[in-house]
């Protein structure tokens, strides 16, 4: 089976969102439950990775009041990676309050950090539940994704 790094991160979410042991596993007992589990040690190392850089740098992601307002242009990069319907998406979550601008950032770097050439909706809503549950104070927007995730209807986007 070939799973990428959003099968490791997904199932890292899935066995310790509800965890109520402290503390916090370190990277290498991760790393052994993700083997034991059957991933790959590249997958292993480059979700690890893509976990460092979900907490690291969140002060780039900081937008100004006049900037916060704006409209989000993206780069011919996003844009190649993120198709018209990835970007409707990620507007609507900002619409309707479930993402702050910076959380659209963070969201937007950590999408392109999955090196994935094909990134669709399913993916984006599991990769925003991921940097709210990352975030304090975010719990009414977490739960209000999860609803999204896990609704079985189709998301209507107007």
């Amino acid at each position: 089976m070939k799973e990428n790094v959003l099968d490791v991160l997904m199932y890292l979410f899935e066995t310790y969102i509800d965890a109520e042991e402290e503390p916090e596993p370190d990277q290498n007992e991760l790393r052994d439950e993700l083997s034991r589990a059957g991933f790959g040690d590249t997958e292993i190392d480059r979700a690890l990775d893509w976990l460092d850089g979900l907490t690291d740098n969140h002060d780039k992601f900081i937008c100004n009041p006049q900037t916060a307002h704006g409209t989000r242009i993206y780069n011919d990069i996003e844009t190649d990676r993120l198709d018209v319907g990835c970007r409707g998406f990620i507007s609507y979550l900002e619409q309707i309050g479930i993402l702050s601008p910076p959380q659209r950032e963070i969201l937007i770097d950590r999408l392109l950090a999955l090196e994935t050439p094909d990134i669709d909706v399913e993916q984006i809503k599991w990769v925003v539940l991921m940097v709210l549950f990352s975030q304090p104070g975010q719990e009414l927007a977490y739960a209000r994704m999860e609803d999204l995730v896990f609704d079985e209807g189709d998301t209507q986007l107007h």
